[in-house]
């Protein structure tokens, strides 16, 4: 006995240009969470080190990382990258022209895994301030991504130092930030360096202001 039952018809849910595969509309792909794995290539031996040991000036940025229950996130990760002491960059895309770092061996990049207590330190200097635009100038400061367990994207923040009241008061970016939460962005001055406390995922207004990029 055979009956008429026709195959089923299956549509694609992203419909290909006939005969040009190029023209896929894929939707955007998703991003992984670090979770445990980012120890398995992410972290380098000199990663913390911005600038080499013995650098004049140098000093250690510890951030710790507290989640929405006030426990430490043992396994985040941070990166930082920044100007160097002059306020300039090794890079092309400087628009005032790539620049010899300042002081030499500074790499203004910084890869750092966090401890049981949730601090990961990078060892660099105090960064100069940079031009912004309609000209005006960005306080001294180290932008910093933060990766961790149940971020499907890392989170976007900076470190401002609190010697620079006057440079902080008029910088383009904190002045985004409420006036109440910028401390929030404003590191502790500690033995050997700064620190900041970063909170993410709490619901009493405490979380550190992150940024879009």
């Amino acid at each position: 006995m055979t009956t008429d039952t026709p195959e089923p018809v299956f549509t694609p849910r992203y419909s290909p240009t006939p005969g040009n595969f190029t023209t896929v509309p894929f939707g955007q792909t998703p991003s992984q969470t670090v979770g445990p794995y980012l120890h398995i290539g992410l972290p380098w031996p000199d990663g913390p080190d911005v600038v080499p040991p013995g650098t004049a000036g140098r000093v250690g940025v510890s951030i710790t990382v507290i989640d929405g229950s006030g426990s430490p996130v043992s396994d985040a990760m941070i990166e930082t990258w920044q100007a160097d002491a002059a306020g300039r960059f090794d890079h092309a895309a400087d628009p005032r022209g790539r620049a010899a770092p300042s002081p030499h061996g500074c790499r203004g990049f910084g890869r750092a895994v966090a401890d049981e207590t949730g601090t990961a330190t990078i060892y660099t200097v105090k960064p100069g301030a940079l031009p912004a635009e309609d000209g005006r100038t960005e306080a001294p400061h180290i932008d910093v991504g933060i990766f961790a367990r149940g971020m499907l994207e890392r989170l976007v923040t900076r470190v401002y130092f609190p010697d620079e009241t006057e440079a902080n008061a008029v910088d383009p970016v904190l002045s985004t930030v409420p006036v109440e939460r910028r401390p929030a962005l404003i590191a502790d001055s500690v033995p050997g360096g700064y620190h900041l406390r970063v909170v993410v995922q709490d619901e009493n207004g405490l979380e550190t202001p992150f940024f879009l990029l």
